[in-house]
């Protein structure tokens, strides 16, 4: 008679039927991750395991073990200061991929923003390295050349593959399975550089929790997690935003009012050249000013650099309006 294979279990647990199924604790969800990522189990449980996961949606709990399974079996690096660490998972497909200004404003003024992400796992958008590309920036393939580009210029982005091959695997069965997978939550709060400070983003409003209580238990020093534009880091103006705050293990929400009172029609197609001719001022947009504007004071606020909303927008107002208009003009 065959053995049991000893992640059976954890398929069990989550699979048993309507009335004997339940959540992982957290620290199955440790031991199942860690498994995961090792190379210890069969592609037929991976995917029992993932889609069962995602029938019943991820607890902050399971979250938080998977995330420390990833860092535990990843080799990141110790001793690197990062002022944000910025997550980039969805891609953008109504509006360009503004977020990435505000990430560029804020390494300008001084803050070392690291930017993690995926891209290519649903078709007909733009992710942050294709809009980089564009920019004159290159994505950085290992957490060294990451690190040399923070000391260069204040700011980095690494795509998952660079932290995890495994990792990016699971991302990129959405289209084999036609659901989304608890990666997309998870590689959101690796933070490999153990910054103090996180900027998250979400779509669907479910998870917004999910990432706030899983952060507290992970002891994440400082994080906000808010309904982004297209599930990235990029604040609506036309609409009211809600930002959920962890500060060292307090939960808090704050509401961000809409910054217009019509809303702005989405782009006809979207263009990387766009975030070039705006920057530089040839090209006026409102839409996108208030989204770099608006991004870039929550995560002032959440940085503690604003007391208020108003200061944190006042702020943010004047580092683009003393930007470098001149920066992009050797890649225009």
């Amino acid at each position: 008679m065959q053995e049991e294979h000893l992640f059976a279990p954890f398929v069990r647990i989550l699979g048993k039927g309507k009335n004997g199924s339940r959540s992982l604790t957290e620290e199955e969800a440790f031991d199942s991750m860690s498994m995961i990522v090792k190379g210890e189990v069969e592609p037929e449980q991976l995917g029992a395991f993932l889609m069962l996961l995602r029938v019943k949606e991820e607890t902050p709990e399971e979250v938080a073990g998977f995330v420390r399974a990833i860092r535990a079996n990843l080799d990141l690096p110790e001793g690197v200061h990062v002022d944000l660490d910025w997550s980039s998972y969805a891609g953008k497909r109504r509006h360009s991929p503004w977020y990435i200004l505000s990430a560029l404003l804020l390494a300008e003024n001084g803050y070392k923003v690291c930017m993690h992400g995926a891209e290519g796992h649903t078709p007909g958008r733009m992710y942050t390295s294709e809009a980089l590309a564009t920019l004159g920036i290159k994505m950085c393939n290992s957490m060294k050349e990451a690190e040399e580009a923070l000391a260069a210029t204040n700011f980095s982005y690494m795509p998952l593959q660079a932290m995890s091959e495994k990792l990016k695997y699971i991302l990129e069965l959405r289209p084999l399975l036609g659901l989304r997978s608890p990666i997309h939550t998870v590689g959101r709060m690796i933070n490999p550089f153990s910054s103090d400070y996180s900027i998250q983003a979400i779509f669907h409003p479910g998870y917004q929790s999910v990432h706030q209580e899983a952060s507290k238990i992970l002891d994440q020093k400082h994080m906000v997690v808010f309904k982004g534009e297209a599930g990235e880091v990029e604040r609506n103006p036309d609409t009211k935003c809600v930002a959920s705050y962890v500060h060292n293990q307090e939960m808090s929400e704050e509401e961000w009012p809409a910054m217009f009172e019509r809303r702005h029609v989405k782009e006809k197609e979207l263009d990387a050249e766009n975030l070039i001719s705006f920057w530089n001022g040839t090209d006026e947009n409102e839409y996108a000013e208030g989204a770099v504007i608006g991004t870039t004071a929550i995560a002032l606020r959440l940085m503690e650099k604003a007391d208020s909303q108003e200061a944190a927008l006042k702020l943010a107002e004047e580092m683009w309006k003393n930007r470098n208009n001149k920066r992009f003009d050797s890649v225009a």
